[in-house]
């Protein structure tokens, strides 16, 4: 038997990677279903009412901040936006670059490391979007979508740097989404997700320097050192 005849053709992707598409999938699945009539008349406004009940509000944040009150069901919204879309087409997205950049960072971070940037973005994006005074509810996966390209960005700029190469090669993929992503809005009109993005594939990249393989024994040695 030949080496390699039982492997399968394309590699299966990560469950990590599944586990973070599949809320968007399954939520799909049932706007779909609502839609289509079939979960009777309530279910053609599942996407509306998932979209305000689960999308990120920055003055809702600033509220409880003054406040000092702090209910379950708002607080969660800061990690349950990422997995609400306005449409099909916007979802539909976000589940591909998931998958795709998912499987890449998988290859070489643990499982609980890619989770961790995935999250780290999503959250981390809307709080720097909520501190540099935006309004306007945010929804959608594209923070998260950016923390995983900025992990992939941070796995090619240390490769980069082995091969003494130049490492701003590593940093492409970063500016030919955002230059694509400035003719959209120039085109379509711009809406001010942007900077949860942009923090979020920032985060993604700093966040990487602590989950990649033997980032926090490296981070502890370097903190020992001063």
């Amino acid at each position: 038997m030949r080496d390699g005849y039982d492997e399968q053709p394309i590699n299966p992707l990560p469950t990590i990677v599944w586990l973070l598409a599949a809320p968007v999938i399954i939520g799909e699945v049932m706007f779909a279903l609502g839609g289509s009539g079939l979960a009777g008349a309530a279910g053609i406004g599942w996407r509306l009412d998932a979209l305000q009940r689960f999308a990120f509000d920055p003055n809702i944040l600033r509220a409880m901040i003054e406040q000092g009150v702090w209910p379950i069901r708002q607080v969660a919204r800061i990690v349950t936006y990422a997995f609400v879309h306005g449409s099909f087409m916007h979802s539909l997205m976000v589940i591909v670059f998931t998958l795709a950049l998912g499987k890449m960072v998988a290859e070489a971070f643990a499982a609980w490391a890619v989770a961790a940037v995935y999250f780290s973005a999503s959250i981390l994006g809307a709080l720097v979007y909520t501190a540099l005074g935006m309004d306007g509810a945010i929804y959608g996966g594209y923070p998260a979508v950016y923390g995983l390209v900025g992990a992939f960005t941070w796995i090619l700029w240390t490769r980069l740097g082995a091969a003494n190469a130049n490492r701003m090669r590593a940093f492409s993929l970063i500016f030919f989404l955002l230059t694509i992503q400035l003719v959209f809005g120039l085109i379509f009109g711009a809406r001010l997700d942007w900077v949860a993005e942009v923090a979020g594939a920032a985060i993604g990249f700093l966040v990487s320097f602590l989950v990649a393989p033997g980032g926090w024994m490296r981070a502890l040695e370097r903190l020992r050192r001063r």
